[in-house]
């Protein structure tokens, strides 16, 4: 399947993190209203006006393109292009003035995620992906570190109040069997994935603007990333998220995960 994404969507794609940037340093650390979504997980101003900005955008430059939004819902979503935005993935961090937050822009086609974008706009850091092209860091390569044991292994996984049930039985078989675990770092683990000082996250009940930016970010930086049965994410995937820098590590994680003595 030829993707008819390319350069130009990714430019566009810088448009619409600057815009987003913009938005989010004017509000970082200011005294800020916090409101509680349905989910009860926090919104602000900052969000709200953050993904606005850049569905103005996208309706002007390309109107028959789908939007998904965490903030403001769908519109044309059975479109084969869909813009996928998160306009502060780890809006926990934002309100509590921790710069790990970041804004995640994704560009589907049929369902597959194909170009991605973590912007941290405090510390000024871009990540890029384009299917089939090496991912970048601030215009320069992005590229993983090879760890093929889980005891080499550091992994990020997410807030606590991710797991329940099996997937917490799964996360306590992993963070046994890893070197070193650390949680909370939302998009910016995976940046750190793609520059090769992470190894491992395993996340669970994600949404798709949770992950569709960084799919192709990590594949073109050399990595994997699946759902924990080893699917491809799409649109329509369960929300489980596992991603590696080296092939070996992501089936030896897989497998922990799902209970099983990992093949040597």
């Amino acid at each position: 399947m030829t993707s008819p994404v390319g350069a130009e969507h990714l430019a566009f794609a810088d448009r619409l993190a600057d815009a987003a940037a913009a938005i989010s340093r004017r509000y970082f650390r200011q005294r800020l209203a916090v409101d509680d979504k349905a989910d009860a997980s926090p919104v602000t101003i900052a969000d709200r006006e953050a993904e606005a900005a850049m569905r103005t955008l996208i309706e002007s430059q390309y109107p028959k393109h789908g939007i998904l939004g965490e903030e403001h819902g769908a519109v044309r979503a059975g479109a084969d292009l869909v813009w996928v935005l998160d306009p502060i993935d780890g809006t926990k961090s934002f309100i509590s003035g921790v710069p790990l937050f970041g804004t995640l822009i994704a560009l589907v086609h049929e369902g597959r995620p194909v170009l991605g974008v973590i912007d941290q706009p405090v510390s000024r850091e871009r990540w890029r992906g384009l299917e089939g092209q090496a991912s970048t860091f601030n215009g320069a390569a992005a590229t993983v570190r090879a760890c093929d044991a889980l005891a080499k292994a550091t992994l990020f996984a997410g807030a606590t109040e991710q797991y329940v049930g099996e997937d917490a039985a799964a996360l306590a078989r992993l963070k046994a069997a890893v070197k070193l675990t650390r949680h909370n770092g939302d998009c910016y683990a995976y940046g750190l994935l793609a520059l090769g000082f992470v190894d491992c996250v395993a996340e669970a009940s994600l949404k798709p603007y949770d992950y569709c930016a960084l799919v192709p970010i990590v594949e073109g930086a050399g990595g994997v990333i699946t759902d924990w049965q080893g699917r491809p994410l799409g649109l329509h995937s369960d929300g489980h998220v596992l991603a590696a820098g080296d092939p070996r590590l992501h089936a030896l994680a897989q497998a922990t995960l799902a209970g099983r003595k990992p093949a040597r």
